[in-house]
């Protein structure tokens, strides 16, 4: 998916009032990447064009791509990813809680850190062994090259060990229904966005979310490190000095910038470092 988004010309109007500094930029700014941000990425980005009329975002947003190579070779300035990269900048801008889901009927009351690893890995075929329901555990992974997975296996440890032939769903509105369709005696079992995931819980959407070491998967719970599966939310820059970017990042720092994000992701405390 290639997504464009405008800016508006108002250079007339720019002449006339008096304008702070951060909203004089201007030019071209590419952001790309391949996970679950992308409605996040494109309220920041027409939020900073309006506030910045001379400034042109393109999102680049594909499934196949290689945001970070794209940096690298200078094909995008900006990669939205939740691992940093040796050589290139990294500016945090948000928490990702990665929540287990399961369907409302399944009456697991909790998991432990390790249980979700063990589960993830192929021990558990029947959930009366974690204490739930006689039935069978149906796994739902993600795409390789999500960031979702990439943190979700590195967290557990299971790089390598979900077992082959496992269901692989792309996007978490898909995931979500799935599970939500899926009725013994196969209980669907997936990881996903916690934004996502709490939207589908309020809106009545026959799912729950699993506790994990005794905390609720929530934003408090997230935001304060409480909740122990959680990831970055990270921009990749070159090192070089670039207008652009830097307004573009201190936008999503600012207080506007996060209260966009706090739609879908985790906005970071004032404390936070990236």
């Amino acid at each position: 998916m290639h997504t464009r988004i405008s800016g508006f010309v108002c250079a007339a109007l720019l002449c006339l009032l008096a304008i702070p500094t951060s909203a004089e930029v201007a030019g071209s700014l590419v952001i790309a990447g391949h996970g679950p941000e992308q409605r996040m990425m494109e309220s920041l980005a027409h939020a900073f064009e309006k506030a910045n009329p001379r400034a042109y975002l393109d999102l680049v947003w594909d499934d196949n791509s290689k945001p970070v190579e794209m940096v690298k070779t200078k094909q995008a300035k900006i990669a939205v990813t939740g691992t940093a990269e040796a050589g290139l900048r990294s500016l945090q801008i948000a928490w990702d809680g990665i929540t287990i889901m399961v369907h409302r009927s399944n009456f697991t009351k909790e998991v432990t850190k390790q249980e979700v690893a063990e589960l993830f890995s192929g021990k558990f075929k029947m959930w009366a062994d974690l204490g739930g329901p006689d039935t069978k555990v149906l796994l739902i992974d993600r795409p390789r090259n999500e960031n979702n997975r990439d943190a979700f296996e590195q967290q557990l440890g299971i790089a390598g060990k979900i077992p082959a032939g496992t269901k692989v769903i792309a996007k978490d509105e898909k995931v979500i229904k799935t599970i939500a369709g899926t009725l013994p005696p196969l209980s669907a079992v997936a990881y996903l966005s916690l934004g996502q995931a709490l939207e589908a819980v309020a809106s009545g959407v026959p799912v729950r979310l699993l506790p994990v070491d005794k905390v609720e998967p929530e934003t408090p719970t997230v935001k304060d490190g409480r909740y122990p599966l959680r990831r970055p939310v990270l921009l990749l820059s070159s090192n070089e000095p670039d207008p652009l970017v830097e307004a573009f990042e201190q936008f999503a720092l600012s207080d506007d910038g996060q209260k966009i994000i706090s739609e879908s992701y985790t906005p970071l405390t004032k404390t936070s470092s990236p």
